[in-house]
């Protein structure tokens, strides 16, 4: 079995992670895997990126080009919207690979809508977000357009019922009708939402979580974690990793909660990581330390081990590899019960789930974990990624699905 991985690769992204660790998870397990990315990094050759200046000129300019119809709506949401309008040439890429079956990940910025019909080989499409079956967003927030067929775009700030997210909904409405094609999911919420979508109902839909490697993910002496960090020793550190200037992932929520921790602010720190610093911290009054835009294993590992505990406060999300990165490192999370949380997170078993939107809730869960930190609580987040969503298990859930669906494509010949 030859499977091909289709995606963009950038490091940095979640969805990137979990699709470059299933490709090396794969070959782990002796299949024979291929990944056709957008970026290359390294000189695997199983790994197969742009091969001349003009391949590459052309990736770097496509985001900028893909986002040109959105100009037409200036005060859309930055950053969460994709139209896929933009002609590529992956289908004459995958016509010379020796592809027997086709993962599609997170490919926005990369893969043109109309091309997923042109690939002509059976395809197993795994989810990170809503996209696939929205009308341009990547997540819907409040809106469900998307049971329908989208218009009126809340993201778009769109009045019109006939707009851009109809338009792209309508693209992918007319492909969707064309292919031999099975969902996987990450997260149980994701196949719920995604099996109340039109365009994808009629398809088979998955569940198989994201797996991890457990070998650079693994507990590290939280005091040498620090002193390695130059974090300090003397103080409970909360950490949050993510964009901290996007709505979806929640930092004005937890910014609330931290108000509500009065009884700890001279015993507490928060540790910071991601795209964006904030300008401002003045609200809480809390110290925090920045680390930067993290992209390797070996500091994320550490940054998670020196925490005593990790705030997800995001209001909607798929699984996020945040999360299921500190438990494999023991440190316990606290997070809202939406999305995949409840998937990884046990309620104070090796976290928290928090009411959704409630900073009092949140602030309740961080206080708890904090006053409830012991070993035990730390060899249950280990324990249950080891169990669920250790990197093997994802491989090999993969392997069996691939090998259901090409015998089911033979057997419809």
């Amino acid at each position: 079995m030859n499977p091909l991985i289709l995606s963009t690769f950038d490091i940095s992204g979640g969805a990137a992670r979990a699709a470059f660790r299933l490709h090396n998870g794969l070959k782990d397990i002796n299949i024979n895997s291929q990944m056709l990315v957008q970026y290359k990094t390294g000189d695997d050759p199983t790994i197969i990126g742009p091969k001349n200046k003009l391949e590459k000129w052309l990736n770097q300019m496509r985001p900028t080009l893909d986002n040109l119809p959105l100009r037409l709506y200036p005060k859309h949401d930055y950053g969460t919207f994709s139209t896929q309008w933009f002609p590529d040439f992956i289908d004459y890429k995958v016509k010379h690979l020796s592809a027997d079956i086709i993962n599609i990940h997170w490919t926005c910025g990369y893969l043109q809508i109309e091309s997923i019909a042109k690939l002509r080989k059976p395809l197993v499409w795994t989810l990170h977000d809503m996209w696939a079956f929205t009308g341009g967003c990547h997540y819907s927030l409040e809106c469900d357009r998307y049971t329908t067929s989208c218009g009126a775009c809340s993201q778009l700030h769109s009045p019109k019922e006939k707009d851009l997210s109809r338009w792209v909904w309508k693209r992918k409405q007319k492909v969707f009708e064309q292919l031999d094609l099975t969902i996987v999911t990450p997260s149980h919420w994701l196949a719920k939402v995604a099996a109340s979508s039109p365009l994808l109902k009629k398809y088979p839909i998955k569940v198989i979580p994201n797996g991890i490697d457990l070998q650079k993910y693994k507990p590290i002496d939280r005091n040498t974690a620090r002193k390695w960090l130059n974090l300090p020793l003397d103080k409970q550190l909360i950490l949050f990793g993510a964009a901290t200037n996007s709505y979806r992932k929640g930092m004005h929520l937890l910014e609330g909660a931290l108000q509500n921790l009065n009884d700890r602010k001279n015993r507490v720190e928060l540790v910071l990581f991601g795209s964006f610093q904030p300008q401002e911290y003045n609200e809480t009054n809390l110290k925090y330390h920045y680390m930067g835009n993290l992209h390797d294993d070996i500091s994320l590992a550490l940054v998670y081990a020196a925490a005593d505990v990790f705030v997800a406060a995001s209001i909607q999300d798929n699984l996020p590899n945040t999360v299921m990165e500190s438990l494999a490192c023991g440190t316990p999370c606290v997070a809202f019960n939406i999305g995949g949380m409840p998937d990884m997170i046990e309620h104070q078993v090796n976290g928290y789930l928090a009411q959704s939107e409630d900073t009092t809730s949140l602030a309740e869960g961080i206080s708890w974990i904090l006053s409830n930190s012991s070993q035990k609580i730390r060899d249950c987040a280990r324990q249950k990624v080891e169990q669920e969503f250790n990197l093997e298990l994802q491989a090999r859930r993969y392997s069996q699905l691939f090998a259901e669906v090409m015998n089911q494509n033979l057997s419809t010949i």
